[in-house]
């Protein structure tokens, strides 16, 4: 992991092709006729019996179209913590191709599960980032997100990457064909890139320090929560640091902070399982992945 800015910012710990739901309405046409079958004759009606259209078949849990105001709702940013909402079950999997952002500047609310109420709010714009999310999970009406903040602190429950649900109607969904893949055991790091049937790997660092066996990297999926040069932690040497939206699953907190964020960060000393879990690479890595969009889905493995 690495070492804390002053800035209010942390870090205890320094993851496909495009696919969005489309129902597509299939229209019969009635068959033409063969060339060998007589003509019909004139007493016989020439009046087509028409085809119904199919009417789509509505996938996922029904639409909720009630307003909501943020209200008392705790907000879901990297300070959240949030035991109503579940964490990540399926941290193995592929996300969707596609991320969403809340619409309305004022935010929209998240769901534990579509058929209840909501449980916290994601504004459209945050100081330190989490409000462009991989989707994981896409229905008609509702989109399964990853999410920043945590179900409990590290000592107290599942610190894992947490995820909730919002409804479509309140995001803008964007296709991304970019995601970073890491190995622990092979040290490597690739940028993938996915277009149609066009897959392209690059590695960008075939060495790099992680966490320890008391302070591991946590594994899954997660994802780019935000990027920022801090010129106060001199052991970036000016280079940008890459903030993930999954936190320590063994430090509550770090250097005097509540939470315990993982990260990318350049690091003089780069090799073997050394830091607090984050994962420290060579300027080039660092300044590859500083280029990748907000909500780029990050596996780890």
């Amino acid at each position: 992991m690495g070492d804390m800015t002053k800035r209010g910012m942390w870090i205890g710990g320094i993851a496909a092709v495009v696919v969005v739901a489309v129902i597509m309405t299939i229209v019969l046409w009635p068959r033409g006729e063969d060339e060998a079958a007589p003509r019909p004759t004139a007493s016989r009606s020439q009046t087509p019996t028409p085809t119904p259209t199919p009417t789509p078949t509505p996938t996922g849990a029904p639409a909720n179209t009630r307003a909501y105001e943020a209200g008392d709702l705790p907000r879901a940013d990297v300070f959240g913590i949030h035991p109503e909402l579940p964490v990540d079950d399926a941290p193995d999997e592929r996300a969707v191709g596609v991320t969403a952002h809340p619409q309305s500047a004022d935010g929209a609310p998240v769901f534990s599960d579509p058929t209840g109420e909501p449980v916290a709010w994601l504004g459209q714009e945050q100081q330190f980032g989490g409000t462009r999310l991989p989707v994981v999970e896409l229905e008609e009406n509702w989109a399964r997100v990853l999410l920043v903040g945590r179900q409990a602190p590290a000592g107290q429950g599942d610190a894992s990457q947490l995820s909730g649900w919002m409804r479509v109607a309140d995001l803008e969904l964007t296709p991304i064909e970019k995601s970073v893949r890491v190995d622990l055991a092979a040290r490597t790091i690739e940028i993938v890139t996915e277009n149609g049937d066009d897959i392209g790997n690059e590695v960008v660092a075939t060495d790099f320090a992680s966490g320890t066996d008391a302070t591991p990297t946590p594994l899954g999926r997660t994802f780019i929560m935000f990027e920022d040069v801090v010129e106060s932690l001199g052991y970036t040497r000016g280079h940008p640091i890459v903030y993930l939206g999954v936190q320590s699953p063994t430090l509550a907190g770090y250097d005097g902070q509540s939470v315990a964020v993982t990260a990318f960060h350049y690091h003089d000393v780069r090799s073997g399982p050394i830091s607090n879990g984050c994962i420290r690479v060579a300027p080039e890595t660092i300044e590859a992945l500083a280029a990748l969009a907000e909500g780029t889905p990050v596996y780890i493995s």
